[in-house]
């Protein structure tokens, strides 16, 4: 229990800090919190900016849930009937600037307690950081990536090579045959026994990359939130949008977490964008910027090629 206690309050700093950090980034709007319970246990604390400098709709959200674990998820998990604990930050911007990218992160601890005592409690944690340009350059992704490697290697040099792939493979829209954007790093269900590492380790990695937010996204904002757009660089953005909203409802695992657990629906799609828009068979005109962005929606690039 004091390890649990020890993960929600970290967590809970991360929140504040990360909100007041884009307070002062966004410099005109600010976060308004809604504190929520959650009838079977526990509860979380939404916090949503709008309308910003910066940000157009963005969301960095905290929660701390119990109860019962719902028979579906033990089954897509095998597990056996038990009670879990979940607690962790998720954040999703939406820029006004085309030229920012759409930027997540979610940092996430699990425990279950079998109904059983004969059967084995367990925990892992998951998360990741992913990058979604509406407007891709090789020196971005580059610059991301880079990044995401600094903070892995510092717990495990076999860490990036693996969390990119998954990542790559998670963010990937089959309908689409595309991917969301740049990928990043993602990993799920990290344990002590399956890293050969002590919970303090994989704990100390976590923090890790819920410090790594704030940095990088003041990177790509303080780079790109005064560049001149045009009415169709919007448009191209709430197309992309589109794409990411496709993204959330139809193959995200965390929304159907959510949803399937009866979390609280207004937090839970806190990630969809502020407009968006579908055009039928959209396609670009050849060599146009937007094009070319299509043209690194791919799994498998060597983003580090381009630092």
């Amino acid at each position: 229990m004091e390890q649990r206690k020890q993960v929600e309050n970290w967590f809970k700093n991360l929140q504040d800090q990360i909100c007041e950090g884009l307070t002062i980034l966004d410099g005109k709007a600010s976060f308004k919190e809604d504190l929520w319970d959650r009838t079977e246990g526990g509860g979380g604390r939404t916090r949503v900016i709008t309308n910003g400098d910066l940000i157009e709709k963005g969301g960095v959200n905290f929660s701390a849930v119990h109860g019962p674990l719902p028979e579906k998820i033990q089954q897509g998990i095998a597990l056996p009937p038990s009670d879990f604990y979940a607690t962790g930050v998720s954040i999703v911007l939406h820029p006004v600037n085309p030229w920012v990218p759409i930027i997540h992160m979610n940092v996430r601890y699990f425990e279950t307690t079998p109904l059983d005592q004969n059967e084995k409690s367990t925990y892992w944690f998951g998360g990741g950081i992913d990058l979604t340009p509406h407007y891709i350059t090789p020196a971005d992704g580059g610059y991301f990536h880079h990044q995401l490697k600094t903070v892995c290697d510092q717990a495990d040099p076999s860490f990036y090579p693996r969390f990119k792939q998954w990542a790559d493979d998670y963010f990937y829209i089959p309908h689409r045959k595309e991917t969301r954007g740049v990928g990043g790093i993602f990993y799920d269900r990290l344990h002590s026994k399956t890293e050969g590492k002590s919970f303090d380790s994989l704990w100390a990695f976590q923090q890790n990359v819920g410090n790594a937010f704030l940095p990088i996204y003041e990177h790509y904002a303080n780079k790109y939130r005064t560049k001149t757009y045009e009415e169709a660089h919007k448009n191209w953005q709430m197309v992309r949008r589109g794409r990411y909203v496709e993204f959330n409802l139809v193959w995200d695992k965390g929304t159907k977490f959510g949803l399937d657990t009866d979390g609280r629906t207004e937090s839970i799609l806190m990630s969809m964008p502020p407009m968006a828009q579908w055009h039928y068979d959209h396609q670009p005109s050849e060599g146009s910027p937007e094009a070319e962005t299509l043209n690194w929606l791919k799994k498998d690039i060597n983003w580090l090629d381009h630092a």
